[in-house]
């Protein structure tokens, strides 16, 4: 009964922060709701007993991506209204038909997947320490033994994206600042006075 109530509460919140987030104007709103939806959503995977996931959830998409999404917002003018228009209809409409593919994919995978077995099932860490605490340590256990080395290529393809973005994004910028002395930045010039005394 505690399930049930739980799930039908969780998931009218999350899709009454989601749909703050289509329909309000105001970017902050926007943001703030999409991070309590994601919260919510982790709530899901507590129910379901994937701790782990939920976890996960609440610390990469909350945490990580909210505030790239908060400084990504920073840097637009988001006061100003922004009119939309539709340049292409037809990527519209295929973009549409994709989403309900995908739907559709979403309601028959547990059709489907109703006679899959796992490989490593829940409960498997227990062979190894006798005791079964939870899916955390199972995660655990297959990530960092069959899944070892995809998991540190990975590690290795992120931290190069995140070398590349800063150096790219160093590229873009006319000033540095390290070449400045500390008068210039203590007097707050502009942009275009400070590349006038560097000249």
């Amino acid at each position: 009964m505690f399930e049930v109530v739980a799930f039908y509460l969780f998931a009218f919140l999350t899709i009454a922060m989601f749909c703050i987030v289509v329909m309000t104007k105001n970017p902050l709103y926007a943001l703030s709701s999409l991070a309590a939806g994601m919260i919510f959503i982790s709530a899901f995977f507590f129910l379901l007993g994937a701790e782990f996931l939920g976890a996960v959830q609440i610390v990469v998409y909350t945490g990580a991506v909210m505030a790239l999404y908060a400084f990504g917002m920073m840097f637009f003018d988001s006061i100003n209204d922004i009119k939309e228009s539709v340049a292409n209809p037809r990527v519209t409409f295929m973009m549409s038909g994709i989403i309900a593919l995908l739907v559709v994919a979403i309601f028959i995978a547990p059709i489907i997947g109703a006679n899959a077995t796992a490989h490593y099932p829940i409960g498997v860490s227990a062979n190894y320490t006798g005791v079964v605490v939870g899916n955390v340590q199972d995660i655990g256990l297959v990530l960092f033994t069959k899944y070892l080395v995809p998991f540190e290529v990975a590690a290795v393809m992120l931290l190069v994206a995140m070398i590349g973005g800063i150096i790219l994004a160093g590229k873009k910028m006319d000033i540095s600042i390290t070449q400045l002395s500390e008068q210039e930045i203590d007097n707050h010039k502009t942009d275009t006075e400070i590349a006038k005394d560097i000249k």
